[in-house]
Order: structure tokens, then C-alpha cells, then sequence
């Protein structure tokens, strides 16, 4: 199906395609937003026929992109597999991740025994407390390169 003929039903159909609401996809093609005028218009066979065909081309594009890579890296690995393992290995490993080979890692920061991380509002602290706390921690940030010595607080000018 060539692009709609009406350019604000071609948006629709591509907002709708991208996976907005009917009323999003509406409302982006310049209408003004009324959820039954847009439910009645992405209802029609040419609007639906039309996403249909922006989300097979997208599919397609993407599977194919998908299996050049996975050409690419059998390539890659055809070529280094006698002259240099490490290359051959890595192109074999890129490969299992492609196709999911490998569960994903999921990283986590915990506190103490696995607990929550602890923190401090320091939102409602005087000046004077924050001093306090500048005279403590300003040096071990400094020490450590942290900030490179600035003393400015967030919010005032050159911080």
C-alpha cells in the first residue's frame, strides 16, 4: 500500500505505527483531540492497513539488519579462525549474544547485607550544619580528585 493520499492520515497511521495511542496519533497530525473522532478514524480499513505495513517494513528491516550482523561476525570469524583465536572467539561470543545465548546480567547496588542503600536528606540542613560537612568531607573529596578541588555548592555560580 503506497503512502495515504491525506497527509494527516499518513501521521496518523505512522504515529499509531510508532505505538502512540489513537488519540496521541490524532492529535499529531495537527487534529484537534477528541478520543471518538480519533477511535473512528484509526478504525478505518486504509489507516489499519497502513500500520500494518509500516510495522511489517520496520520487522523486516530489523531481521535483516539482524542477519547481516550475524554475517558480518561469521565472517569475521571465517577469516581470524586459524591466525588469531582471541578475534575468531570474541566474534563467536558477539554472535551468542545476538541470539540470546547468554542470560541478561543484572546488576545491583545494596547496602549493608544486602539491604537498601542508606542515604541522608540534607535539604533541610542549616548553613552552618552544611559547613560542618563541607569541613569534614571537603578534604577526602579533594584528596581523592573528586570535583578537582571545588569548593562552589550545587546551584551557585561556577559549580
Amino acid at each position: 500500500m503506497p503512502v495515504l493520499k491525506n497527509a494527516r492520515h499518513e501521521t496518523v497511521a505512522q504515529a499509531l505505527a510508532q505505538g502512540k495511542t489513537a488519540i496521541e496519533a490524532y492529535a499529531a497530525a495537527g487534529f484537534k483531540p477528541n478520543r471518538s473522532h480519533a477511535s473512528r478514524l484509526v478504525a478505518k480499513g486504509n489507516i489499519r492497513a497502513r500500520v500494518e505495513e509500516i510495522k511489517g517494513r520496520v520487522a523486516e528491516k530489523a531481521e535483516w539488519t539482524a542477519a547481516d550482523r550475524l554475517q558480518a561476525l561469521k565472517t569475521i570469524f571465517d577469516s581470524h579462525a586459524e591466525k588469531d583465536a582471541r578475534v575468531a572467539i570474541s566474534a563467536i561470543a558477539e554472535a551468542n549474544k545476538m541470539q540470546g545465548s547468554y542470560p541478561p546480567q543484572k546488576r545491583e547496588h545494596t547496602g549493608p547485607n544486602g539491604g537498601p542503600i542508606q542515604t541522608v536528606d540534607l535539604t533541610n540542613m542549616s548553613e552552618e550544619q552544611l559547613n560542618a560537612l563541607e569541613a569534614i568531607f571537603g578534604p577526602l573529596a579533594t584528596a581523592s580528585g573528586d570535583d578537582a578541588g571545588d569548593t562552589a555548592r550545587e546551584g551557585e555560580a561556577g559549580g
